[in-house]
């Protein structure tokens, strides 16, 4: 694709956008009250110097005054391996994923260490999460990971997030922390993803060869034009480029999460960005927020399992736009797990709406025709009062 090719498609692409979905300000954007803040590996560790603790001190007080402000914060750290790369003296990212591993091991100690003294200043504590994508594919671990992560927003810990390196493998590892800030926005549902990286944001060119590349401040996620615009290069520390900063702003969308890639070097970043100013570039979903989120459950999971209902719990379903108690229920399919997709049927057998499941096909089984109430006396324990949360469903 030749510069000016690219040019006149992406001229043509944004023409077509505003004309089909509004776009939306900085300041709508990141008027949300719950984020996460993904910062890449080249901020933290000054470019491969040991990790910058003057600058992670700098975004922690951003993070620690939008805390103040009302804003719940989950932040996605990446370092560990490029932290314990300076800590023994490598000076190239090795392949090996087991030297990988040893890496993130001996990183993850100095990274958590840092990020605990910097936000105990404030009087605010916090707490390590390690994922892998295994883990927020299989769906009881997604809605453990998802219930975790909302008591400690809610208990005001800061949640520091960041990829399980120690025991990945080839197929289940995140590849960097760019898709994992996504996935981690799907999962608490947040209002804005902010990638901080060493970039001003998207050009329409590559600025590092072009210089006549412009930032582009406002483009929609989903726009295929994009990937033509971006590189897939990476430095010596990241495993990531501009290219996965687009595909992670596009998964992020998924469930109406905006995302805004700035430069992470800029002063006072975070709180301009908070009150509107236009820095880096603003991805905007191609949905509303509860659509995409409600595409996602129709569409992108098996089921494993039927709930078949009572003509009462149908009409509630269908006409008020409730949750599903247990109590509609008079006939269980199939071996579903805690987190599983399920069909939802009517009394004809129609399916009506598709949902996550929050009880095994056991538990179900022995509280379906039962109040809420009854759930702990049956069970020992209640894990939701509802069966399927209207948040975790989708009418077909």
């Amino acid at each position: 694709v030749t510069p000016t090719s690219m040019m006149m498609t992406m001229m043509m692409t944004t023409r077509t956008l505003k004309s089909s979905t509004p776009m939306t300000s900085h300041s709508v954007a990141v008027s949300g009250q719950r984020w996460v803040v993904k910062i890449g590996s080249a901020l933290l560790t000054n470019d491969g110097k040991g990790l910058d603790k003057q600058a992670i001190s700098g975004w922690v007080d951003q993070l620690a005054q939008l805390r103040q402000q009302g804003v719940e914060i989950v932040l996605v750290s990446s370092g560990s391996i490029a932290e314990g790369m300076v800590r023994l003296g490598w000076t190239q990212r090795p392949n090996e994923i087991h030297k990988l591993q040893a890496a993130a091991a001996v990183g993850q100690m100095g990274l958590v260490q840092c990020y605990e003294q910097s936000f105990s200043r404030h009087g605010m504590g916090t707490a390590q999460i390690l994922l892998t994508h295994d883990d927020l594919t299989h769906r009881e671990r997604y809605l453990n990971a998802r219930g975790t992560l909302r008591a400690l927003v809610n208990h005001d810990v800061i949640p520091v997030v960041n990829e399980n390196d120690t025991v990945v493998t080839d197929e289940i590892r995140f590849g960097d922390n760019d898709p994992l800030g996504a996935l981690v926005a799907n999962l608490v549902e947040a209002d804005l993803l902010i990638i901080l990286t060493d970039q001003d944001g998207l050009c329409d060119k590559d600025p590092r060869h072009h210089d006549d590349a412009k930032l582009l401040h406002q483009v929609q996620a989903g726009d295929p034009a994009l990937i033509s615009m971006a590189s897939g290069s990476t430095g010596a520390l990241g495993s990531g480029g501009m290219l996965t900063k687009i595909q992670a702003a596009k998964l992020a969308a998924r469930s109406g999460a905006n995302t805004i890639i700035a430069n992470g070097r800029t002063v006072d970043v975070l709180q301009r960005l908070r009150q509107g100013e236009s820095l880096g570039t603003l991805f905007v979903p191609d949905q509303q927020p509860l659509l995409a989120r409600k595409q996602w459950l129709a569409g992108h999971l098996k089921a494993k399992g039927e709930l078949h209902l009572d003509k009462g719990a149908a009409k509630v379903l269908t006409q008020q736009g409730k949750s599903l108690l247990s109590v509609g229920v008079n006939l269980v399919k199939g071996d579903f797990t805690r987190g599983d997709m399920v069909l939802i049927l009517d009394v004809h057998g129609h399916t009506i709406a598709r949902g996550l499941v929050n009880y095994s096909a056991a538990e179900t089984l022995k509280i379906m025709g039962l109040a809420s109430h009854s759930i702990e006396q049956t069970l020992g324990y209640v894990a939701e009062p509802e069966l399927v949360h209207r948040d975790n469903l989708v009418l077909i």
